[in-house]
């Protein structure tokens, strides 16, 4: 039987790349995002590569909607064999103009939504003992980020998340592992000018922002690698921090 992977916030971008990574190694796909319009033409995308997808609009900040993406892609494809907590946001200003909604819409669609989904995909998971669950994170994780105070704390929850449910799963043989992103050429950057990016360029050694198909391809590999893999946060950055 062919495996299932769920990848969140796949509309575009990473998540996108992700999905079609998989759909191409011959995966079955589960994808979701808010936008119905964008998220089915990336659903029709996927299924030209010859994968069975199911697109689901779905607000994962929200657990009930959580849950009935996992019921719909039970229902559809069984159980869950590798979840990709990749859906996020990002908020740009001093954290004493943040207000308090603006924060929760963070925590909840950046960091709540890896608590529910990988929730509901563990049950199955360790009935099986088996399943990988890949997080991705980010570089401001690592370090912090002055004006993106709320995403650094979504993304550090992320990692220190990660770290905890890897020793929790490990005796279930279920690898939990995160990327950690460094500037990666998708649309959230595109409220920089070119100058900006320009600038942010100078400081990666690599000489260039990663492309959206490298962290696909990392999350693949860690999937399908070794087994003994799980617990590590790795940052795939071109030398950034």
């Amino acid at each position: 039987m062919n495996k299932t992977v769920l990848v969140t916030g796949a509309s575009r971008g990473i998540g996108h790349a992700i999905a079609t990574a998989y759909a191409k190694k011959g995966y079955s796909i589960v994808i979701c995002g808010r936008n119905q319009k964008t998220l089915e033409g990336a659903a029709n995308e996927i299924r030209s590569l010859g994968a069975d997808c199911l697109a689901v609009t779905c607000d994962v900040g929200k657990y009930d909607e959580v849950e009935r993406l996992f019921a719909q892609a039970s229902e559809r494809f069984g159980a869950i064999d590798v979840l990709v907590n990749n859906a996020g946001i990002s908020h740009i200003g001093l954290l004493q103009d943040m207000s308090i909604e603006e924060w929760n819409n963070i925590v909840n669609t950046n960091l709540s939504s890896v608590f529910s989904c990988c929730k509901l995909a563990m049950p199955d998971m360790i009935r099986r003992g088996s399943g990988s669950i890949i997080n991705i994170s980010s570089v401001w994780g690592v370090s912090g980020a002055s004006c993106e105070v709320a995403y650094s704390a979504t993304k550090g929850g992320i990692n220190a998340f990660t770290k905890a449910l890897a020793k929790e799963l490990a005796p279930s043989g279920i690898n939990v592992n995160a990327i950690a992103c460094g500037v990666i050429d998708t649309e959230m950057n595109r409220c920089f000018s070119e100058e900006e990016i320009q600038n942010i360029i100078e400081e990666i050694p690599a000489g260039r922002m990663g492309s959206p198909d490298e962290v696909a391809a990392l999350a693949l590999s860690i999937s399908e690698g070794s087994s003994y893999l799980t617990g590590q946060v790795i940052v795939l950055d071109g030398g950034y921090i």
